[in-house]
This record gives structure tokens, sequence and C-alpha cells, in this order.
């Protein structure tokens, strides 16, 4: 397994989002105190448009999940399904948090 740098944890606002171009692909990067970091695909496949990572960050039913500015579906941080239409998801990727910078395991 190796790790590829994304972005310093400082960078990245608390309750918030940001994106990250990673080799030609955009993926939505999320810091929520308590529960950890998480990174998905930033395209909405609803609203046909990068933009997860300007989303609202929140919970449904103890869920936590991220609402497309578009659509507002709610997309799960932890295995990227939409909460609204179960054959919809997004890709989840795997990322640590070491030395004060956000990785992503490849």
């Amino acid at each position: 397994m190796s790790l590829m740098r994304l972005c310093q944890l400082d960078e990245l606002p608390e309750y918030g989002g940001m994106a990250a171009l990673v080799e030609g692909r955009q993926l939505a990067l999320f810091n929520l105190p308590g529960l950890g970091y998480f990174a998905l695909d930033n395209w909405d496949p609803l609203g046909q448009a990068q933009v997860l990572s300007r989303g609202i960050l929140g919970d449904i039913k103890g869920e936590p999940c991220v609402a497309s500015p578009l659509y507002k579906h709610h997309y799960s941080l932890r295995n990227g399904r939409c909460l609204e239409q179960e054959d919809t998801a997004v890709q989840v990727w795997p990322v640590v948090a070491k030395d004060g910078q956000l990785w992503l395991e490849q």
C-alpha cells in the first residue's frame, strides 16, 4: 500500500469540504471532527456536475452524509450510497490523517 498526499489537515475546514484533483479525477474531501476524514468522488451522478465538495454535511438517522448542492440528494460518507436512490452511489476513497497531512491510500 502506498500513500498519496492530498492536503494539509489545517487546509480542510472543520465540518466542511474541498475538492482535490488526483490523477485527473476530482475528489471531495471532508472533515467531520469526532468522525474523521472522508473522500468521495466529487461528481454528483444525479446533478451531473462536480459539486459534492460544496455540499452540506450532516447525518440522516446517524449516517454521516453530504447533501448535493444541486438537488439535495444525500450521499453516505462511509459507503457513497445515495440515501434517496439506493441504486445510485459515488465511489468512496480510503484516506488517513498522518503527520498533519491527509493521505489517499492506494
